[in-house]
């Protein structure tokens, strides 16, 4: 489900893409509704209840107003 932190060969480099669960785009698609920038504490307890990192939760939310960028 979720990828580990680096690519199989063990010499690091990008990390693999997050394959995010049905359960997990819904909340997040729900908390972009409500707002579209997180601070650190929103970002905090949302990846502790969701089981993700901050990083994941925080990259989410910059493509997803990309995307929004994108569509207007």
């Amino acid at each position: 489900e979720c990828a580990g932190p680096e690519e199989p060969g063990g010499r690091g480099g990008r990390r693999l893409r997050t394959a995010f669960s049905a359960e997990q785009l819904s909340t997040l698609e729900s908390s972009f509704q409500r707002q579209q920038y997180l601070g650190a504490a929103e970002r905090r307890k949302l990846a502790g209840r969701m089981r993700l990192s901050e990083v994941q939760i925080k990259t989410w939310f910059q493509n997803r107003r990309m995307k929004l960028k994108r569509q207007l």
